[in-house]
This record gives C-alpha cells, sequence and structure tokens, in this order.
C-alpha cells in the first residue's frame, strides 16, 4: 500500500535545469516532512561527481567517460539553449540576482533536511564512475532497492 508521506525521484539526466527541479521538489517534499528519495542513475550520477579531479584506478574507455562528462554541479549544461555553456552561465547568474538557491546549494539543503541520495551501483560501473568521486554522504544500491522504495511510495517521478 502507497504512503502518500513518501515520494522517489529517479534522476536521469545530467541537465542543469532537470537537476534543479528534482532538487527543489525534493527539498519541497522533505520541508513539508515527507519521506524522500532520489535514486540517481546514468547521466544523473553527474550531478553528484565531486568538481575536483580524484586519482582512481581506471581503464582507458573508463577514462575517456570520466573526461568527457561534467564533473559536479557546477559543471552541468541546461537541457535546452545551453550555447556551450553560455546558456547554463546565464542562467546562473540570473537566479544569483534573484537569489534563487544554487545546485551544490540545494544539494547540501537535500542532505541536511534528511533526502536519501542513493546512487545505482550498476550505471557507476557502466560509465566508469569511483565512490571517491562521488560527494559524501550518499547510498549505494541497485534497481531492487529503488523499486522497493517505490512501492512504498505515493508520489514517484522521473526527471
Amino acid at each position: 500500500m502507497a504512503d502518500s508521506s513518501k515520494k522517489t525521484i529517479i534522476m536521469f539526466s545530467g541537465d542543469l535545469d532537470k537537476a534543479m527541479a528534482g532538487f527543489i521538489i525534493a527539498n519541497g517534499a522533505a520541508a513539508m516532512g515527507d519521506d524522500v528519495t532520489m535514486f540517481f542513475t546514468f547521466w544523473g550520477i553527474n550531478i553528484l561527481r565531486k568538481s575536483e579531479y580524484v586519482p582512481v584506478k581506471k581503464g582507458f574507455l573508463e577514462k575517456m567517460f570520466g573526461w568527457m562528462m561534467p564533473r559536479g554541479a557546477d559543471k552541468l549544461g541546461l537541457s535546452k539553449m545551453n550555447f556551450g555553456g553560455m546558456g547554463s552561465v546565464m542562467m546562473k547568474k540570473i537566479m544569483k540576482d534573484k537569489q534563487v538557491s544554487s545546485l551544490p546549494e540545494l544539494i547540501s539543503t537535500a542532505q541536511s533536511l534528511g533526502v536519501k541520495l542513493v546512487v545505482c551501483t550498476m550505471s557507476m560501473d557502466v560509465m566508469g564512475i569511483k565512490e571517491e568521486e562521488l560527494i559524501p554522504g550518499l547510498e549505494f544500491a541497485g534497481v531492487a532497492t529503488y523499486l522497493g522504495e517505490a512501492d512504498q511510495a505515493g508520489v514517484n517521478l522521473f526527471i
């Protein structure tokens, strides 16, 4: 039986605007007292990468993947009108001018509100991302864990 006070959000996209939307929804639900789980898979894992280079042992293709993907919440582009990164720079400037929290601030708020951030271990393995390359405070699990949470939740979103 679904619990209306429980929410799950799959974060598949690594786009700045979609990540912002996911964290704003998660933080809003958590602030209302709901139990929120965010499950990061494939491109969504890039949201949680540390911004600095972390030396870890990788194969050639894993290194290439790591080099091509954005490193952290501050490096994400927009899903529309990114124009080689200019769109995300403009968006961040407007958000700062209007005193809207940045994505790193939204992530920090989510963690302080008790939002559970779960990273898909299969996606990490496929994309060559190691735990050391991700921000602290995360949980690591497979799709069965997410589905167990989703079965009990009243709201399940895919972003």
